[in-house]
Protein backbone atom coordinates (compact mmCIF):
# COMPACT_ATOMS: atom_id res chain seq x y z
CA UNK A 1 0.00 0.00 0.00
CA UNK A 2 1.01 3.83 -0.52
CA UNK A 3 2.57 5.82 2.17
CA UNK A 4 -0.41 7.93 3.90
CA UNK A 5 -0.50 11.70 3.77
CA UNK A 6 -1.63 11.61 7.31
CA UNK A 7 -3.18 8.69 9.03
CA UNK A 8 -5.33 11.01 10.90
CA UNK A 9 -8.56 11.94 9.40
CA UNK A 10 -10.60 15.44 9.87
CA UNK A 11 -14.04 15.37 11.66
CA UNK A 12 -15.52 17.22 8.55
CA UNK A 13 -14.54 14.36 5.91
CA UNK A 14 -17.25 12.82 4.32
CA UNK A 15 -17.58 9.25 5.38
CA UNK A 16 -18.43 6.13 3.31
CA UNK A 17 -18.89 2.97 5.42
CA UNK A 18 -18.72 0.43 2.72
CA UNK A 19 -17.87 -3.09 5.23
CA UNK A 20 -19.14 -6.05 3.99
CA UNK A 21 -19.97 -4.49 0.33
CA UNK A 22 -18.16 -6.32 -2.48
CA UNK A 23 -16.11 -4.61 -5.43
CA UNK A 24 -17.64 -2.58 -7.59
CA UNK A 25 -19.66 -0.61 -4.68
CA UNK A 26 -17.79 0.75 -2.63
CA UNK A 27 -15.74 2.09 -6.02
CA UNK A 28 -19.26 3.04 -7.04
CA UNK A 29 -20.31 4.82 -3.96
CA UNK A 30 -17.27 6.79 -3.32
CA UNK A 31 -17.68 7.87 -7.29
CA UNK A 32 -21.60 9.03 -6.84
CA UNK A 33 -20.44 10.83 -3.10
CA UNK A 34 -17.76 12.42 -4.42
CA UNK A 35 -19.39 14.10 -7.36
CA UNK A 36 -21.50 15.70 -4.90
CA UNK A 37 -19.07 17.27 -2.86
CA UNK A 38 -17.00 20.65 -3.56
CA UNK A 39 -14.00 20.64 -4.67
CA UNK A 40 -10.83 20.05 -2.32
CA UNK A 41 -13.21 18.38 0.44
CA UNK A 42 -12.01 15.07 1.38
CA UNK A 43 -14.47 11.29 1.32
CA UNK A 44 -12.85 8.53 4.03
CA UNK A 45 -14.01 5.31 3.17
CA UNK A 46 -13.87 2.26 5.35
CA UNK A 47 -14.04 -1.17 3.26
CA UNK A 48 -13.30 -5.12 3.93
CA UNK A 49 -12.88 -6.44 0.19
CA UNK A 50 -9.23 -6.80 -0.22
CA UNK A 51 -9.91 -6.00 -3.97
CA UNK A 52 -10.72 -2.24 -3.02
CA UNK A 53 -6.86 -1.50 -2.68
CA UNK A 54 -6.63 -2.34 -6.17
CA UNK A 55 -9.91 -0.44 -6.97
CA UNK A 56 -9.29 2.78 -5.15
CA UNK A 57 -5.57 3.22 -6.90
CA UNK A 58 -7.05 2.68 -10.35
CA UNK A 59 -9.93 5.25 -9.24
CA UNK A 60 -7.70 7.54 -8.22
CA UNK A 61 -5.40 7.49 -11.58
CA UNK A 62 -8.21 7.13 -13.62
CA UNK A 63 -10.51 10.12 -12.03
CA UNK A 64 -7.20 12.79 -11.10
CA UNK A 65 -8.41 12.65 -7.55
CA UNK A 66 -5.85 12.21 -4.74
CA UNK A 67 -5.47 9.19 -2.57
CA UNK A 68 -4.63 10.88 0.51
CA UNK A 69 -4.85 7.71 2.51
CA UNK A 70 -4.73 4.18 2.37
CA UNK A 71 -3.73 1.25 5.11
CA UNK A 72 -5.77 -1.62 6.17
CA UNK A 73 -5.95 -2.05 9.99
CA UNK A 74 -5.55 -5.59 11.92
CA UNK A 75 -8.79 -6.25 12.21
CA UNK A 76 -8.93 -6.42 8.25
CA UNK A 77 -10.61 -3.10 7.83
CA UNK A 78 -9.05 -1.00 5.07
CA UNK A 79 -8.75 2.84 5.35
CA UNK A 80 -8.71 5.12 2.88
CA UNK A 81 -8.58 9.39 2.16
CA UNK A 82 -9.63 11.08 -0.95
CA UNK A 83 -9.10 14.59 -1.26
CA UNK A 84 -11.45 15.65 -4.26
CA UNK A 85 -9.45 17.75 -7.00
CA UNK A 86 -11.68 17.63 -9.82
Amino acid sequence: MPDTASANTASDDTLLDARGWTCPLPVLRARKLLKAMPIGENLQILATDPGSVRDFEAFCRQTGNTLLESREDTDGVYHYRIKKVV
